[in-house]
């Protein structure tokens, strides 16, 4: 059997030429900005797969606005193997996968424990399988900095020791990167590197796409957006007894667009390394620890908008602080983020207007 044709091309170090990527998740709020990425700054081909749980299909309307290129999307959910498979049949020279799919809902995690088990490990275990049977040579796994748990000493780099988990959901991060690093060990011939996000937030700076929660959202700065917009009445700032300088949690907060990047970076970094290592993690974070009360005055600074909010009770699953030493991605990723707090304020509240005219 001869060489396949990409393969040729990565022994060539030709890694900007036609490759094809898979995406799972692409319709959501990281996955749509790195296939706009991903189009705007390779020629690489794109396909993705997302079943619209937690989405819809009007984002590939907004990815071909912005980058003038049609994206297909296969309706599959993940958890249902056989039709995961068929998208590798037909499509034969796919090279990498991205894989963002899962649900990610700390407090929904809490309350349902099981779904978050089924859907994050089913849908990775299936991927991985077809990764094997396929000869899919690059996996990017999307996990989270909800892996470290609490941590007392900050910030947390890749050699920080893996706390308790606060959530399912944060335990489904830390079981999918315990399944890719046992699976490396046997599968030497796939690298895998898992991207460990700390808060994604902001929108693409063309005001064009954005987070777009079906659900009632969960992360601060939708609820700080959407607030404003009165899509909501009250912004509740969940605990401000915590050990930290105003009471209030503390986050590393990062603009999608720069998270998307990263993802970019990373399949460039498995392609031109002559021998990566099968596993990598890489955090992926500004370094720097904001409070929810500085969000707020951050927000309230680049809109003129005075914020209606009011403390409530902790929510359970929460961590107290964690922030980022992102020096291993900057290294050897060459990722350096583009954006500041006030761009990410400002695009999630350009984005927001945009969805409320």
């Amino acid at each position: 059997m001869g060489v396949p044709a990409w393969q040729a091309l990565i022994q060539m170090g030709m890694v900007n030429k036609k490759i094809k990527i898979l995406i799972t998740g692409g319709a959501g709020y990281i996955g749509s900005h790195t296939i706009i990425d991903i189009l705007e700054h390779t020629p690489w081909q794109v396909i993705s797969a997302d079943n619209f749980s937690n989405s819809s299909p009007d984002v590939f309307r907004r990815i071909k606005k912005i980058t003038g290129k049609t994206v297909r999307n296969y309706q599959v959910d993940l958890c249902n193997k056989t039709r995961v498979e068929n998208i590798f049949k037909e499509n034969r020279d796919i090279s990498g996968i991205i894989h963002f799919a899962a649900f990610k809902s700390v407090p929904e995690s809490v309350e349902q424990p099981l779904l978050y088990y089924h859907n994050n490990i089913e849908s990775l275990i299936n991927l991985l399988y077809c990764s094997k049977k396929y000869g899919i040579p690059y996996f990017i796994f999307s996990s989270s900095c909800s892996v470290y748990g609490n941590i007392s000493r900050l910030p947390v780099n890749e050699k920080t020791p893996i706390g308790h988990a606060e959530s399912p959901y944060g335990f489904t991060k830390q079981i999918g990167e315990r399944i890719l690093s046992d699976f490396s060990t046997v599968n030497s011939e796939i690298n895998t590197v898992a991207l460990r996000y700390f808060n994604p937030v902001g929108a693409h700076p063309s005001g064009m796409n954005g987070e777009v929660p079906t659900q009632k959202p969960n992360n601060l700065v939708p609820m700080i957006t959407q607030t404003a917009a009165g899509r909501q009445k009250q912004l509740i700032v969940y605990g401000d007894n915590y050990r930290t300088r105003d009471g209030t949690c503390i986050r590393d907060y990062i603009h999608v667009s720069d998270i998307a990047a990263a993802h970019r970076n990373a399949l460039t970094y498995l392609m031109k390394t002559k021998a990566p290592p099968p596993y990598s993690v890489f955090n992926l974070g500004s370094g720097r620890g904001v409070t929810v009360m500085e969000m707020i005055k951050a927000f309230e600074k680049v809109s003129g908008k005075k914020l209606n909010y009011k403390t409530g009770r902790r929510r359970e699953g929460d961590v107290e602080a964690i922030y980022s030493d992102s020096s291993l991605a900057k290294k050897l990723l060459h990722w350096v983020p583009q954006y500041n707090l006030d761009d990410m304020m400002r695009t999630a509240w350009i984005w927001e207007k945009a969805r409320t005219a």
